[in-house]
C-alpha cells in the first residue's frame, strides 16, 4: 500500500508539472548600425521627448488636422477591420487557454419502451409476454487530457504571441492611416497654395492684358505683344483647372479615410503656411521598441516558434482521463436514490505508431515556418532603418532646396519688376516681361511643392520612428484565466 502511493503521488506530479517540447523562443537577432548618417540640423537623441505619444500628430500644432485625426480613429473601416481581427485573435488566446481545464457535459433522457412478446431469448430467461419498462437516466461526463509534454502549453504561447501580433498590427495600422491623412492634409494645402499663386497670377496677367491690349491701341505694342500675354493667361487658367481637378483627388481620398462618402465631403481651401516641427531621429536600437510593425513581426516569430512544439509534441503519447456518473431507474422517485447511483473512471494513452511520415513532415513545416518569420522580421528591421534614414535625409534635402529657393522667388520677382519698367520705358520687348512671369510662377510654384513636401516628409518621418508607440504596451496584452471566465458556458 505504501508503494502504491509513492507511485500515485509520483503519477499526479506528473500529470501536473510534464515537460514542454520544441526550442525556447529568443528574440531573432538583427543587424543595427550604430547611428544615422545624419547632418544638421538632424541630430540622434531620446527618440522618446521628440514625438509624443497617442496623438503624435500634435506636434504639428494644427486644430483642424488634430480634429480630422480624431475623426478618422473612431470612423476608418480600415481602423475597425484590424479591432475586429484583434478581437477574433483575443478570442482565438482565449479558446486555447480553455483547454486547461477539465470538462463537464451532461446528457439527461428519459425513455419509454416496449418490448415486443415474440422477441427472442435464451432458454435461460423464457418470453411471457410482451414488457413496457421505463429508463431515466441523468448522467455526467468529465474528461481531461494531461498536458504531459506541452503541446497544450505551446498551442497557448502561440495564442497569445499572436494575440500581441495582432495587437500591434492595430496600432500599426492606426499610425499608417493617421500618417495618411496627415500627409494627404498637407498635400490638399500645399494644392491650394499653388491654387491661389495661379488665381494671383491670373489677375496680374490679366491687368498686364490690359496694358499691352491699351498700348497696342495706341501704336505703341505689336500683335505680337498681346497674343503672348493672352497665351500666357489662359496657359495659366487651365493649369488652375486641372490643379482643381488634383485637389478633389485629394479631397476624396481624405473622405475615405474619415470614413465619409467623398460626394458629401468638402474642405475649405486655406493656403498652406505651417513649418515642420523639429523631430529627434534617436538611435536606431530604440527603433526595434517604437515600432509596431517590428512588434508585429517579432511576435509572428514567437508564435511560429510555438509552432515547433507543437509539431514535436505530436511525436508522443497523449493520456486522457476521464469518469462518468449518475443515476438511472426506471421511477423517477427513486432517480435519486443510492441504489440509483452509476459511476465509471478510467484512462487511456495513445501514441501513433505509424504515420507514414506526416509528424516529420509537420514538424519541417513549423520549422520552415519559423525561419520564414525570421527572415521576414529581420527584413521589416532592414527596411524600418531604410525609411528613417530616406526621410531625415529628406528632410535636409528638403530644407536646403527650401531655402534657396526662397530666394529664386525673390530674383524672379525683381526681375518681373525690372523687366516691367524696362518695356513701359521701350527699352526691350514683351516677350522678355512675359518670360519673367512666366518665371516668376514656376519658382513661386516649386516654392510651394517643397513647402508642402517638407511638411509631408516630416509626416513620413514620425511614421517611421513609430508615431510615439512603445512596444512595452504589448505586456499587458495578454489574457489572464479568471473564475468568470473558466466556468462561462
Amino acid at each position: 500500500m505504501k508503494h502504491r502511493a509513492v507511485w500515485n503521488a509520483s503519477f499526479v506530479f506528473l500529470l501536473a508539472a510534464g515537460c514542454t517540447v520544441g526550442p525556447t523562443y529568443q528574440r531573432p537577432s538583427a543587424p543595427v548600425p550604430a547611428h544615422w548618417d545624419v547632418s544638421a540640423p538632424w541630430h540622434e537623441s531620446a527618440p522618446k521627448d521628440g514625438v509624443p505619444k497617442g496623438e503624435w500628430w500634435s506636434v504639428f500644432e494644427n486644430d483642424e488636422l488634430s480634429a480630422l485625426e480624431k475623426q478618422a480613429l473612431d470612423a476608418n473601416q480600415t481602423i475597425k477591420v484590424a479591432v475586429a481581427r484583434l478581437e477574433q485573435a483575443r478570442a482565438a488566446a482565449s479558446l486555447q487557454i480553455s483547454t486547461q481545464f477539465p470538462t463537464l457535459s451532461s446528457a439527461p433522457s428519459a425513455e419509454r419502451q416496449r418490448l415486443s412478446g415474440n422477441r427472442p431469448s435464451s432458454s435461460n430467461f423464457p418470453i411471457t409476454g410482451p414488457v413496457s419498462q421505463t429508463n431515466i437516466t441523468l448522467p455526467f461526463v468529465a474528461g481531461y487530457e494531461a498536458d504531459l509534454f506541452g503541446r497544450r502549453r505551446r498551442n497557448i504561447e502561440a495564442a497569445q504571441a499572436s494575440y500581441q501580433a495582432s495587437a500591434a498590427d492595430l496600432e500599426n495600422v492606426r499610425l499608417v492611416i493617421t500618417s495618411e491623412l496627415a500627409g494627404d492634409y498637407f498635400t490638399l494645402r500645399q494644392l491650394d497654395s499653388e491654387l491661389n499663386i495661379l488665381n494671383r497670377t491670373v489677375e496680374t496677367l490679366q491687368k498686364g492684358l490690359q496694358l499691352v491690349q491699351s498700348r497696342h491701341t495706341g501704336g505703341l505694342a505689336s500683335g505680337l505683344d498681346v497674343a503672348e500675354e493672352e497665351t500666357l493667361l489662359n496657359t495659366t487658367k487651365t493649369q488652375a483647372v486641372l490643379l482643381q481637378q488634383q485637389r478633389k483627388q485629394v479631397e476624396d481620398a481624405i473622405a475615405v479615410l474619415l470614413g465619409k462618402p467623398a460626394p458629401d465631403f468638402h474642405l475649405e481651401p486655406k493656403e498652406l503656411s505651417a513649418e515642420p516641427p523639429a523631430l529627434d531621429a534617436g538611435l536606431p536600437s530604440d527603433l526595434l521598441e517604437r515600432r509596431p510593425d517590428i512588434a508585429e513581426a517579432e511576435r509572428q516569430t514567437a508564435a511560429a516558434n510555438a509552432q515547433i512544439g507543437i509539431a514535436r509534441a505530436a511525436y508522443f503519447p497523449s493520456l486522457n482521463l476521464f469518469a462518468n456518473g449518475g443515476w438511472q431507474a426506471a421511477d423517477i422517485a427513486k432517480l435519486l436514490n443510492v441504489q440509483s447511483t452509476v459511476w465509471a473512471v478510467g484512462a487511456n494513452a495513445a501514441e501513433a505508431i505509424f504515420t507514414g511520415g506526416s509528424r516529420r513532415a509537420q514538424a519541417q513545416f513549423a520549422r520552415a515556418g519559423y525561419d520564414a518569420s525570421v527572415a521576414s522580421y529581420r527584413d521589416t528591421v532592414l527596411n524600418a532603418f531604410r525609411e528613417v534614414q530616406d526621410d531625415v535625409t529628406g528632410l535636409t534635402v528638403l530644407d536646403q532646396a527650401f531655402h534657396s529657393q526662397e530666394k529664386a522667388v525673390d530674383s524672379a520677382r525683381r526681375t518681373v519688376d525690372i523687366a516691367t519698367s524696362r518695356y513701359v520705358g521701350g527699352l526691350v520687348s514683351y516677350l522678355d516681361v512675359v518670360n519673367a512671369q512666366q518665371s516668376l510662377l514656376n519658382n513661386e510654384q516649386e516654392l510651394a511643392v517643397i513647402r508642402g513636401q517638407r511638411l509631408v516628409s516630416s509626416v513620413l518621418l514620425v511614421k517611421a520612428l513609430g508615431g510615439g508607440w512603445d512596444a512595452s504596451s504589448l505586456a499587458a496584452v495578454h489574457i489572464k484565466t479568471k473564475l468568470t471566465d473558466v466556468v462561462a458556458p
